[in-house]
């Protein structure tokens, strides 16, 4: 696969092994401004690749090293994701900017990019993680129109079997635990004494979060049935997917 080359000093050494790809957006309304920040000192933030909407790929650091993109975030126990992840940053003006689908060429280049992380690193197909995945409460992207099922037919990625909603009250508590089961941060109280505390993260960020990846025409952060249903069955592909002790 072919790079430019573009190195940004916002960097330093990881404290584990790769064993996640993080995909954001950029937010910004042009590649250039994008470079610009994730290259300067004094932003303090990077990513190892960005993509612009034409299909180029920029390698702003070596995979081996630690960028600065995930900030506060957790996945499954993991606080310190930019020590466990690959960042890669997609050029689009975001929620804030005029957000828009994500160009063919682009997610053609993506898809080449994700498949050498993968088997450079060893990666599974649950790998594959959203920046609202691992920060709920602070962050949207790559967001709704990422095309998430067309990725896990790739193999990056899970998507659930088809789940039929069931009649009745959904029950946030179980849904809360099943979503922890997936890999989210879930409120929970100190008294319970859990590793997934996170007492800046409302069940409605939560809930938002995974909607915008699993069921994107409702993002409302309500568990209506079909969310309760749908968050059992992601549940379900992470449990199956992942091996037994």
């Amino acid at each position: 696969m072919n790079f430019i080359e573009r190195p940004s000093p916002n960097f330093n050494a990881r404290a584990t092994d790769v064993r996640h790809a993080v995909v954001h957006y950029t937010g910004m309304q042009s590649r250039d401004e994008a470079l610009q920040r994730l290259c300067d000192p004094e932003a303090k933030v990077s990513a190892h690749y960005l993509i612009d909407q034409e299909g180029a790929a920029f390698r702003l650091i070596a995979e081996e090293q630690r960028a600065w993109h995930a900030g506060v975030s957790y996945w499954r126990g993991v606080r310190d994701i930019n020590s466990t992840s690959i960042g890669i940053e997609l050029c689009n003006p975001g929620h804030d900017g005029g957000y828009r689908p994500f160009p063919s060429a682009q997610m053609t280049t993506l898809k080449e990019l994700l498949s050498g992380i993968f088997a450079r690193h060893g990666l599974s197909s649950d790998a594959l993680l959203a920046h609202s995945d691992i920060a709920p409460s602070r962050k949207l992207d790559p967001g709704e129109l990422f095309p998430w099922r067309d990725f896990a037919k790739s193999g990056f990625g899970l998507w659930p079997a088809d789940a039929v909603p069931v009649a009745g009250h959904a029950d946030l508590t179980g849904a809360l635990r099943r979503l922890s089961e997936i890999g989210y941060a879930v409120p929970t109280t100190p008294e319970e004494g859990s590793d997934i505390l996170n007492a800046n993260c409302a069940a409605t960020d939560v809930i938002k979060a995974f909607q915008r990846r699993y069921l994107p025409d409702q993002i409302d952060g309500r568990l209506d049935n079909l969310t309760a249903a749908r968050i059992s069955a992601v549940a379900v592909a992470y449990a199956l997917h992942r091996p037994t002790a």
